[in-house]
């Protein structure tokens, strides 16, 4: 097993190893239960951490996750003339989606 990555909570952990595994690289969450230590042990040894099973699957999983890092943020003014932003396709006033 590899270790990928520390993530800053435990859903975000939860994501990335359900993404990894959407995609075929089997993943999973390790410490996932020391946030209840925090205080006892250093801060960065309670984050979850994100493994992969096959070190050789390292490449792919690096690149996925870094998408899932990094998603493209919009910013546009809907038809109604609300403006949206963020990650959102939708707007949030009508509910028309976001031009293509």
């Amino acid at each position: 097993m590899l270790r990928l990555t520390q993530a800053p909570n435990l859903a975000m952990a939860t994501l990335w190893a359900d993404a990894l595994e959407v995609e075929g690289i089997a993943a999973s969450v390790q410490r996932q239960y020391l946030a209840g230590v925090a205080g006892q042990l250093p801060p960065d040894q309670c984050l979850p951490e994100v493994w992969i099973q096959h070190p050789t699957q390292e490449a792919r999983a690096r690149e996925l996750l870094y998408h899932l890092q990094h998603v493209p943020q919009h910013r546009w003014f809907c038809s109604c003339g609300e403006l949206v932003e963020g990650g959102f396709e939708q707007c949030w006033n009508c509910a028309a989606l976001m031009p293509r």
